[in-house]
């Protein structure tokens, strides 16, 4: 059997195969040189492999029935069990994340190498698959270093997603080929680009904020988190989970927006009333100190200038008009964003196979027999913080458990 990709879970499925079967050959074939570079960039080079707690409700795409299911099938103690046998060992970190205690991206890349070396899958690197088609028992998969003849083929080509890492949507269009449909791509989990606003003189600024996801005027998901100010606009886990909804909306032609909520959970009569009695408590404060203590002083000082409220004026003196401008806009600003950087900066793709075209119990494809298809290329896109990861091992040890139950899955030239 052939495995298309050798990044998370292509490695993963190998192994899991291979343990499982280990008369079966597995030949994992990837077009980059040195395989799992998007492994190598994740979690800022530490690799949040995991999180803690994972269910379908963290996860967007294809039916939460079905990825329920595979979740269930490699649940994160297994996952963690799974990396401590291959000499990764984890700690937990805030909002469940999980990372290897060296927080070297480079040691879980090299664990699942060596993993499945051990098991004894071949890795065929710096050979790209050009196409794959139906052929007598099996397929026929074209390389750019001649043609292989498998009896099964596993398509783990990752979704857009940091396409210099590989990831360039050629699982897509073979996928297409061989009759699958594909839920139109966009990126996700990308930084958001702005048009104006105070972004410019705010770069490098965190801060938790709620961000409310309007679709032609309706308020839909709201999301809370850690934003982070850029030079181009808004980045930081909460901007990053906000991506996909507002790209998804854009591709079905409707009109998204975004608010910011400076305070998560609180509403505009809230606000109205705190500083009201803000004012009786420090009626000689300036509007703009006594924003600064609620806020970062840089974010205090822009939102006084965009919102065009009198920033020397004391808590005394400010009218009944200008609290209630200021009010509305702590609670929901308009973020002026136009769009986000791109798949280039994209951790994630949204997107992808139908995910009711796969049978959850193997991975295997609905369509064309002896095809499955794990990880990132099927419609499913995690929030960030290690699910993207876990729906990688998941889906693979399915695969893996399912392929190394059959028998003649061989390779030939």
């Amino acid at each position: 059997m052939a495995i298309v990709g050798a990044g998370a879970a292509g490695l993963a499925t190998a192994i899991f195969t291979r343990r499982c079967n280990p008369a079966l050959s597995v030949v994992l074939i990837d077009g980059a040189k040195k395989p799992g570079a998007k492994i190598l960039v994740s979690g800022g080079s530490r690799c949040n492999l995991t999180n803690a707690v994972v269910t379908e409700h963290d996860f967007w795409g294809g039916r939460s029935t079905i990825v329920r299911r595979v979740l269930r099938a490699f649940p994160v103690p297994d996952t963690i069990a799974f990396f401590r046998e291959l000499g990764v060992h984890v700690h937990e970190e805030a909002e469940g994340k999980l990372f290897p205690d060296s927080n070297r991206a480079r040691d879980v890349l090299d664990a699942l190498l060596a993993a499945s070396a051990r098991a004894g899958a071949t890795l065929l690197a710096g050979r790209r698959v050009h196409d794959i088609a139906p052929a007598g028992d099996g397929f026929r998969l074209a390389t750019s270093d001649g043609s292989l003849h498998a009896a099964a083929v596993v398509l783990a080509t990752g979704g857009q997603s940091l396409p210099r890492s590989g990831s360039d949507g050629t699982g897509f269009t073979l996928a297409r080929r061989l009759g699958h449909t594909i839920v139109p791509p966009t990126p996700a989990l990308v930084p958001l680009v702005l048009d104006g606003g105070p972004h410019g003189g705010l770069a490098g600024v965190s801060q938790v904020v709620e961000l409310t996801i309007w679709i032609d005027g309706a308020a839909g998901t709201r999301l809370t988190g850690a934003l982070l100010w850029t030079h181009v606009g808004v980045s930081g886990p909460v901007a990053m989970n906000a991506s996909r909804h507002w790209l998804r909306a854009e591709l079905e032609g409707k009109t998204p927006s975004i608010t910011i909520n400076f305070f998560p959970g609180a509403s505009f009569d809230d606000l109205d009333r705190r500083w009201t009695a803000l004012a009786s408590e420090r009626p000689a404060l300036s509007l703009q100190q006594a924003l600064a203590t609620l806020v970062p002083a840089s974010v205090a000082s822009a939102l006084v200038t965009h919102l065009d409220l009198p920033g020397a004026e004391q808590l005394a003196h400010l009218t009944r008009d200008d609290r209630r401008r200021l009010a509305h806009g702590l609670v929901a600003w308009r973020l002026p964003v136009v769009g986000t950087r791109g798949y280039n900066y994209a951790e994630a793709t949204a997107g992808g196979v139908a995910l009711t075209e796969i049978d959850p119990a193997t991975m295997r494809s609905r369509v064309r027999p002896g095809l499955y298809l794990v990880g990132e290329i099927l419609d499913v896109d995690g929030r960030i913080g290690g699910f993207n990861f876990q729906w990688a091992w998941s889906s693979a040890r399915v695969a893996g458990l399912a392929l190394g139950g059959r028998r003649g899955l061989g390779l030939r030239a």
